[in-house]
């Protein structure tokens, strides 16, 4: 059975880094599988793709010798045995506020006595490469957790969240949190006030000594909360690549026409 190299690394202390996968397409998701990512995260909170299209993804991932991953749309039972079943590698949680969410996440993901997973698929066992009854064995030791911090709750719990055991990286998503810290008294929260929440995070994790992450949208962002202290680093996705790339060329062939972007991440 293969290993998760992306749990070995965040042991190890030392930074990955992959990108999103918002469209769901099959092409464009090996190519992006045969570049050294650490892993591919399929984006099934915000993006349309249904659960066909994610076991695909997965399987073209896993045989590319690569890392696939899922966004849940939320951190139940059934979406996150769904999708490991389906043959993902781990999950990303969102909006993990509270300890009692990211036990309930984390117990989804582990088979008994750890957790509360059903057992039965057959997907998973052979992105792992492994029969059924290899997978079932070493599965808790091999899936990735990810919560997300996207809230001043969610920081405000991150010490006892991060320190749960099973818990293997924290992931925050900038523009939820930045959402979350409105209130009605203050709509428009300062930079400088975000960026101490994720410096929060960034503290808490290395206090408790479990990995912290972000999305960010350029290599130089990257490789800063790489130095920071940051291990599970998502770079744009591969829509925006697409976007981003396509904006470029329009800017030089038509340089006299704004080029609004159409995709934020």
């Amino acid at each position: 059975m293969r290993t998760n190299p992306v749990k070995q690394k965040l042991k190890n202390g030392l930074p990955t880094f992959g990108v999103w996968l918002s469209l769901g397409d099959y092409y464009a998701t090996r190519t992006l599988a045969r570049m050294p990512w650490d892993w591919l995260t399929l984006d099934l909170e915000h993006s349309p793709i249904d659960w066909s299209q994610a076991a695909i993804i997965f399987g073209a991932v896993a045989d590319a010798g690569g890392v696939p991953l899922a966004r849940v749309p939320r951190g139940d039972h059934d979406l996150i045995k769904r999708v490991l079943d389906a043959g993902a590698w781990g999950i990303v949680v969102p909006m993990v506020d509270t300890v009692e969410q990211a036990k309930a996440a984390i117990a989804a993901a582990k088979y008994p006595p750890q957790g509360d997973r059903s057992v039965g698929g057959g997907m998973h066992s052979m992105n792992f490469d492994a029969s059924p009854d290899e997978y079932f064995a070493a599965a808790n030791e091999e899936i990735l957790v990810v919560l997300q911090t996207e809230s001043p709750r969610g920081v405000a719990n991150a010490k006892e969240i991060y320190a749960l055991p099973g818990c293997d990286a924290i992931f925050i998503g900038p523009n939820d949190l930045w959402a979350q810290m409105k209130t009605i008294e203050n709509p428009n929260p300062t930079m400088a006030g975000h960026e101490a929440l994720i410096q929060e995070v960034i503290s808490t994790g290395k206090d408790v000594g479990t990995p912290t992450g972000m999305h960010v949208m350029t290599a130089e962002q990257a490789l800063l909360r790489a130095e920071q202290g940051m291990q599970f680093i998502a770079v744009g996705s591969d829509v925006r690549m697409m976007a981003v790339e396509a904006e470029a060329t329009l800017k030089k062939l038509r340089p006299d026409e704004g080029t609004q972007s159409v995709v934020h991440y």
